[in-house]
């Protein structure tokens, strides 16, 4: 059997608790010949037991039960029994088919007739369904591919099994975790698992009837479903923040149910199914109820609880682009000219360089920073003022571009039939060496290239065994970047040769 669940919401003991929990849930049960009729009683119960605290309805739980035989039969569908007394009656006069476990062709019925939303007697769309197989174990056929096409729309599958035998089977067919949906028990022991499977259904169907969305930091909206659609009637909400009890009590402060005046209320009328929350306080924990108010029909009151989000204090976020050899822009938001009265940037080269400051407007989120020294890192705060007196900063680090020079000069000459002397001129500081490249551009030797490394103190180098026609290149390299290069495409022949030079980065 599966472990306690905690929070299950609609039970408390074995009283009804309303506006809980919505969906459709189908109970394949086996009455073939392999089940005796004392067995088929004892399953009837634990259904009895199992079922009797849940609310049924159209906006509420639905049961549907299709017994397993040598023809299955649907004895009812959902939406036939929306009161307790109607579905325990049914339960009562309910006769088991015989014959052989047809339990393939049950579960056609079942995707077809019955938890196929759109359907003529099908499941509601836009809910949880559940399909509960109550079985002895003995030669339920090939029901992996079924069940599997099943869970593959959507229905969760669980499975209580009286016989000990083909667990391999019934584990492939339940829905994850296995755990807590697949169930072992002697059939005279059914009871111990009621409120473990009431359990797990509960978790699968279980209703969202009211949440909070679009939270910021002054509002947040209220959803529910319209549980009073069709109705007289009305909602009232009432919202307040929750407080620390004192007095060494832990408890609350005023509930709002309790209308203390702590607490705001309002109404909205039968049909809403929303409603904002206006004036609320940053980084602020609030409950809020709902109760829906109707002399046709008495609904529980529900409660949410959630946190306003902090205050956000531009700066937030700093970014840099357009970063340059001596200047780069800096941009912050969120943009708020309603509370900032103006925004100061300092800035300084690091570790100890001087300290420079700008002061811009409110309704300005970015600036220009100009005549910084190149490959240099800065350190850059962006402060906020703001009207109320709260100032906040916000630091980035950012790196100006390094100065890479483009290689000054590249001159070839030749030395016999297949070499070459290169000879180049380099400058600027902070060169770490250069890279030197040739190809050859005849089709009798098409992509023939290579390549070599020299140090930063090179001026010329011999290349041998050139083809012909070569084109020879040399790049400056820097620390971080490389700089605009020079080529030359020698043509060698016989007491002739000429060089065409050109820039490429």
């Amino acid at each position: 059997t599966t472990t306690k669940k905690e929070g299950t919401c609609c039970l408390v003991g074995v009283f009804l608790i309303l506006n809980c929990c919505e969906g459709d849930v189908l109970f394949l049960l086996d009455s073939s010949g392999s089940v005796s009729s004392y067995e088929h009683s004892r399953m009837l119960i634990f259904l009895s037991e199992l079922l009797l605290p849940f609310s049924l309805g159209e906006d509420q739980v639905r049961v549907g039960l299709l017994q397993v035989g040598t023809k299955p039969h649907l004895e009812f569908g959902f939406g036939s029994y929306n009161t307790q007394s109607a579905l325990q009656g049914a339960l009562r006069n309910i006769i088991p088919l015989r014959g052989d476990t047809n339990t393939v062709e049950a579960l056609r019925m079942a995707k077809e007739q019955v938890l196929r939303p759109g359907a003529a007697h099908g499941a509601r769309p836009g809910l949880p369904r559940v399909l509960v197989w109550l079985t002895d174990g003995v030669k339920p056929g090939d029901v992996t591919g079924p069940m599997a096409e099943l869970r593959e729309e959507g229905v969760s599958v669980l499975v209580v099994s009286t016989g000990h035998t083909n667990y391999q089977v019934l584990r492939q067919v339940v829905s994850p975790p296995v755990e807590e949906h697949l169930y072992f028990v002697d059939i005279d022991d059914m009871s111990i698992i009621t409120k473990d499977l009431r359990d797990a259904i509960i978790e699968i169907i279980r209703a969202e009837r009211i949440h909070v969305r679009d939270v910021s930091t002054n509002s947040a909206t209220l959803q529910w479903r319209p549980v009073l659609s069709g109705l007289t009637g009305y909602y009232e909400i009432r919202f307040g923040p929750v407080l620390t009890g004192g007095g060494g009590g832990g408890g609350t402060g005023t509930s709002p149910s309790t209308g203390g005046s702590r607490y705001q209320r309002i109404t909205q009328s039968a049909d809403s199914s929303s409603a904002k929350l206006m004036g609320l306080k940053p980084d602020t924990t609030y409950t809020a109820t709902l109760t829906p108010e109707s002399n046709e029909q008495a609904f529980n009151t529900l409660s949410v609880t959630f946190t306003t989000k902090p205050e956000v204090l531009s700066p937030a976020v700093v970014t840099v682009s357009e970063s340059g050899q001596t200047s780069v822009r800096v941009s912050w938001g969120p943009l708020q000219p309603e509370t900032v009265t103006s925004y100061y940037i300092e800035y300084s080269a690091l570790p100890r360089g001087k300290l420079h400051a700008v002061t811009v407007s409110r309704t300005q989120n970015s600036t220009v920073l100009r005549d910084l020294q190149p490959d240099t890192t800065y350190l850059v705060t962006i402060s906020a003022r703001h009207a109320s007196g709260k100032e906040k900063a916000m630091s980035i680090k950012v790196c100006t571009q390094e100065v890479t020079p483009a290689l000054a000069d590249l001159q070839l000459t030749t030395v016999g039939s297949d070499s070459v002397q290169v000879d180049w001129k380099g400058s600027g500081g902070g060169l770490r060496g250069y890279w030197l490249t040739w190809e050859g551009e005849q089709s009798s030797v098409p992509g023939q290239h290579s390549s070599l490394y020299l140090p930063a103190d090179s001026s010329s180098t011999r290349l041998t065994h050139l083809p012909p026609l070569a084109r020879v290149c040399v790049s400056p390299i820097y620390r971080t970047a490389r700089g605009e290069g020079l080529c030359c495409t020698a043509q060698f022949h016989s007491g002739d040769y000429w060089q065409e030079c050109g820039h490429f980065m």
